[in-house]
Order: C-alpha cells, then sequence, then structure tokens
C-alpha cells in the first residue's frame, strides 16, 4: 500500500465536489434541471419588490395620488399572482426533478461501492463509518440541488432588497454587515456537528445492528432462547447514548452561537429602523418601505442561512463524501490494465507473498510461497485463522499483498484489471448470500449474461449436486425462493448452500475454481461424495484444455484427501506442502490432524 491511504484521504474540497454532484444531475436530466433553476429565480422576483408596492400605496394615500394608488395596487396583485403560480409551477417541476434524480444518485451510489474491486471497504470500520454517513446522506443528496435553487433565489431576493434599501439611503446597507455573524454560523456550524457525528458513527452503527437484532427474523429464534432481549434493548441504549450525547453537546453549543448572530442582526434592524425614522425623516411612504423591505430582509437572510447551513452541512458534506467514493474507487484499479490469460499453461505462483489487513499490524499471511500447477485439484487444510480465507481473497484479488506477488503463468495479478480477472473466476462460499429470486435466477446470476439459459442453469444444478433440492420444489428451478415474496418458498439452510454452490458451476470454464468451504451445513459423507465428483470433473477434456485450477478449503482431512496437492496452513505460514499419501509419509501436522480425525470418525 502507498504512504498515503486512499481509503482514508481527506475528503475532497467542498466546491469541486458539489460541482461533480451537480454535473452529475445535469446528466441525468438536464432539461429539468435548467427549468427548475429559471423558475426558482423568476419565483424571486415578484417576492422581492412587495415592499416596493406598499410603498406606493402609503405615498398614494399620503399625497391623495390615485396614479400610485392604482400602480401600488395593481403590483400588489400582479406579484400575489406570479409569486403564487412561479412557487406551484417551480415546486411541481422541483418534484418532479428530485425523484428522477434521486434514482440516478442511490444507483451510482449503491453501484460504485459494489464495483470497488477490493472488499476493504466493507471490512475496515473507518471506512465503514463514512460510508454508514454516505448511505444516509445519498437518500437526501437529491435535495441538494432543491437547496441549491432556493439558495439562488433567496440571494436574488437579497440583492434586489438590498438596491430598494440602497435607494432610501446607503447606510441601510449596513443591515447586511450585520447579518454575516449569522451567515458565518450558518457555513461553520454543520461541519463541526458533521465531523463529531463521524467521530461517534460507529456507536450509531452498533445501536442499528441491534436494532436489527431484536426486530428481524434471522436472530429471532436465539434471541428469545437465550433471552437476551432485554440486555439488547438496554446495550441499544448505551450506545446509542454514546453517539447522541456528544452530538447533542455540539449542538447546544453551535446553538448558542447562532442565537449571539442573530441578536447582533436584530440590533442592527431595530437601528436601521431607528435611523429612517429619525434620522433621515423619509416620512410614511420611507418609513413603510424599511420596515417592509427590513423585515423581508431578516425573512431572506433567516432563509438564506437556513439553506447555506443545509449545503454546508448534509448537502455539501454528502457530495464530498460521494466524490471521494469515486475518488476511492478509482484509485483502487488505477494501476490495473491488462487482459487476464484465456488458459492457464504453468500454473498460478504466489511469491514471498505476505498481508496484513489495513490497520492491524500482525500478518494474516507470512512469506507464503506456493504454486498451483495448472490443471491441479488443490486443497488448503489449517486450523481456524491460519489464513486460508485470507489466501482464498488474495487469489480472487479481492485484496493485494502487502508485501509479494501473485503471479498468473508468470504474469503479476495486481496488473490485471480485477473484472477482467474475475471473468476467469468461480466459486462457492461458506458465508454465501441468499438471494430471494426464482432459483432460475438465483443460480443464474453465477453467470449473468446466461441468467435465463434453463439448460445452463439445469447444468449448474446437476453439478452441484442440487437436483433433488429443485425437483422438490412446487415450479422446480422458476419457483420464487423466500416467504416474503408472493408464492415464495423457504427452503433449508442446506438447500440454500447446494444452491449457492449451483451458482458457482454456472460457468462453463473458470480459470480458477474456488470451493470455500461451501458444503459446512451438510453431512461429511455428502460433501465427500461431492468434492469427489468436483475432482473427476476438474480432470474432463475442456478442465484439462483451459488448465482450471481447481481449489478446496475444508476442515474434513478425510475430503481433501482426493486433492493432487494439499497445503497446509498454520499461524499464517505454509508448513507443509505434498500429495495426501506424502504427508502421511512426513508425519508432521497433516498426518497428526488427519490421524485425530479419522480416530474420530471411527469412534
Amino acid at each position: 500500500m502507498s504512504s498515503i491511504d486512499p481509503a482514508m484521504a481527506e475528503l475532497p474540497a467542498a466546491l469541486p465536489a458539489m460541482w461533480r454532484a451537480l454535473r452529475r444531475g445535469y446528466v441525468a436530466e438536464p432539461w429539468l434541471l435548467s427549468i427548475a433553476f429559471i423558475l426558482s429565480l423568476l419565483a424571486a422576483i415578484p417576492d422581492a419588490i412587495f415592499a416596493l408596492w406598499l410603498a406606493l400605496l402609503a405615498l398614494g394615500f399620503t399625497e391623495n395620488n390615485t396614479t400610485w394608488l392604482w400602480i401600488g395596487g395593481i403590483g400588489l396583485g400582479c406579484t400575489a399572482t406570479l409569486t403564487w403560480t412561479l412557487r406551484v409551477v417551480s415546486d411541481r417541476t422541483q418534484r418532479r426533478f428530485r425523484d428522477r434524480v434521486s434514482i440516478a444518485l442511490e444507483s451510482h451510489v449503491a453501484n460504485l461501492q459494489a464495483s470497488v474491486v477490493t472488499v476493504e471497504h466493507h471490512e475496515r470500520p473507518e471506512i465503514l463509518d463514512r460510508l454508514a454517513i454516505l448511505r444516509e446522506q445519498v437518500f437526501v443528496l437529491d435535495h441538494m440541488y432543491m437547496s441549491i435553487f432556493s439558495t439562488a433565489g433567496w440571494f436574488l431576493r437579497l440583492v434586489v432588497t438590498g438596491l430598494i434599501l440602497i435607494a432610501v439611503h446607503p447606510l441601510m446597507l449596513l443591515l447586511v454587515v450585520f447579518a454575516l455573524p449569522t451567515v458565518g454560523t450558518a457555513v461553520w456550524r454543520p461541519g463541526l456537528e458533521r465531523q463529531v457525528e463521524q467521530d461517534v458513527a460507529q456507536h450509531d452503527r452498533l445501536a442499528m445492528h441491534l436494532f436489527a437484532l431484536g426486530t428481524t427474523a434471522s436472530p429471532a429464534k436465539e434471541v428469545r432462547l437465550t433471552g437476551i432481549a432485554n440486555q439488547i434493548g438496554h446495550r441499544r441504549r448505551d450506545e446509542w447514548n454514546k453517539w447522541y450525547r456528544p452530538v447533542a453537546k455540539t449542538r447546544i453549543g453551535t446553538a448558542v452561537y447562532s442565537s449571539i448572530s442573530w441578536l447582533i442582526f436584530g440590533a442592527g434592524f431595530v437601528a436601521a429602523v431607528s435611523f429612517a425614522v429619525y434620522g433621515i425623516e423619509t416620512g410614511v411612504a420611507g418609513t413603510l418601505l424599511i420596515l417592509a423591505a427590513g423585515s423581508r430582509l431578516s425573512s431572506y437572510i433567516s432563509a438564506t442561512v437556513g439553506e447555506l447551513g443545509f449545503l454546508r452541512g448534509i448537502w455539501m458534506d454528502g457530495s464530498k463524501r460521494l466524490a471521494w467514493l469515486e475518488d476511492y474507487a478509482e484509485s483502487v484499479e488505477q494501476q490495473s490494465n491488462e487482459i487476464a490469460p484465456s488458459s492457464l499453461e504453468d500454473g498460478i505462483e504466489l511469491i514471498d507473498v505476505s498481508f496484513a489487513y489495513p490497520g492491524s499490524p500482525q500478518l494474516a499471511l507470512d512469506n507464503v510461497n506456493i504454486k498451483l500447477k495448472a490443471g491441479s485439484v488443490v486443497a488448503l487444510v489449517g486450523e481456524n485463522g491460519a489464513g486460508k480465507t485470507t489466501l482464498v481473497k488474495l487469489l480472487a484479488r479481492m485484496y493485494l499483498p502487502t508485501q509479494g506477488r501473485i503471479c498468473v503463468d508468470g504474469q503479476d495479478v495486481a496488473r490485471i484489471k480485477a473484472s477482467s480477472w474475475r471473468t476467469k473466476l468461480s466459486g462457492a462460499f461458506q458465508d454465501f448470500y441468499r438471494f430471494e429470486l426464482p432459483v432460475h435466477q438465483t443460480v443464474g446470476l453465477g453467470d449473468t449474461p446466461r441468467i435465463e439459459d434453463r439448460r445452463a442453469v439445469s447444468t449448474a444444478v446437476k453439478r452441484a449436486g442440487a437436483e433433488s433440492v429443485v425437483d422438490e420444489l412446487p415450479r422446480g428451478i422458476d419457483t420464487q425462493l423466500g416467504h416474503n415474496w408472493p408464492d415464495g418458498v423457504e427452503v433449508s439452510f442446506g438447500q440454500w448452500q447446494k444452491l449457492s454452490l449451483a451458482r458457482g458451476f454456472m460457468p462453463d470454464n473458470p480459470l480458477l475454481l474456488i470451493l470455500d468451504e461451501p458444503t459446512a451445513a451438510l453431512d461429511a459423507e455428502t460433501e465427500h461424495n461431492l468434492f469427489e465428483r468436483y475432482a473427476s470433473t476438474a480432470q474432463d477434456a475442456h478442465a484439462i484444455e483451459n488448465g482450471r485450477i481447481t481449489l478446496l478449503v475444508s476442515h474434513r482431512f478425510s475430503t481433501v484427501r482426493m486433492a493432487d496437492q494439499i497445503v497446509v496452513l498454520d499461524g499464517a505460514r505454509v508448513v507443509e506442502t505434498g500429495s495426501h499419501e506424502e504427508l502421511i509419509r512426513l508425519n508432521g501436522q497433516y498426518a497428526e490432524l488427519y490421524s485425530i480425525q479419522a480416530s474420530a470418525y471411527q469412534a
């Protein structure tokens, strides 16, 4: 990794980040964005000159001038009509734009997180804190555009009102100076509050996790069996308090500063009115103009400050986090531009590979040197924590080694585009996901171009030995999975696992087939029979032709004995490697563990 961790780099500057977000909204809905912005400006003008019509009415009354009365009255009527009409049209247009752009933004964020080539952002707490806030913000980030439109409208109102006040007397512009503390507070306050929220975000995430434990179906049985419902409730309250107390303390402090800034503006407004009445003797019309324009200036400043607060807080912060995620996703792949080979001639070799998870001083893999020969079946064995899953992640390019290289036929996998390399991979894992879709889609996701190919799905089901699962379903491979859906059927964990296996067998000719304890929910005999089938299919014509490597990970030594090569991991290091017979003759760690398991089964 570089000395500057791109994952935890400072958030991009606010204005460039907001410009990027605006550009994304324009790309999504150019016409709606432009029309909504123009309407926001047009709606500001009638509202801003309201005080002028009042002054003309007052002038007409005091000087008994019907012309001013007519102009003032018609102006007020037109202003009211235009203000209402433009506001309604603008609101409807903005709502339509917001609905459409919100889908584009949410899809963009989901795609960014799902397409990041590593899984580091799913496993590092400090990144998860950033993403947790972004996930909350993305659902309201579409309001940023409305806030920008509104801010532009309020600024236009301020300019028009300021010109009206200057026409009475230039010193009236000092009201804007008295308003500066409120603007400064609005800009400073949200950033401080958001930083405190990020600092304690882990407590909020844990509180939400505990809430899910107490309210969702998956953990329901264990929660009731263990009687921990009250503990979950109390712990959630404690974690929520750990999040809320520093946030509330910060909000109280910023509220005090905000109140002081508004007191300053209030004093300036009183001084301006007093000056108009006693200092320059503007008369009834002038005084009414200052009162109306000044009061509107107060509401305009309040609205502008509020919008600036939103922009500085949620919207600007959200656009910065979105820009950070875009930069991070791009930086992970920036050094990789080569294409994966179409077949394996030599194999995959790990050369002096060491790896430590970000933020951890402990090595998960330490100076690993092994070669996975093309066309072979390789088994990884070892105790929990030995590094098996970490090695699988490196081979799948979910991470890159901290030191050393992984070479595919001599080509460094770090230089191969992850998307290209993964088209050559397939696999099934113990921690699989339950895709609650029709069976043919649940399985077909393993090869998305063929997701609707029933024949390919049926072949994958057969490869995984899952025919009995599909045969028992009411509509076969068209059965909807998951009882939460209409006509949905729930299946057992073991049946889910077999369907996950079938998903891993969708690709016909992967270069690397990874089976990372995918049958942990099945009995030893079933697992053995399935792995025996995998080992035999590894020697079919297609596998031999493209040099496929099948990688088995299992705790059951009776299963992996069929592998061509067995790699024994212990304490992050490779301690033994060879065939079953060779390792038994070596009489080392593998032989000892195999003997223990064998005696346990005999007993």
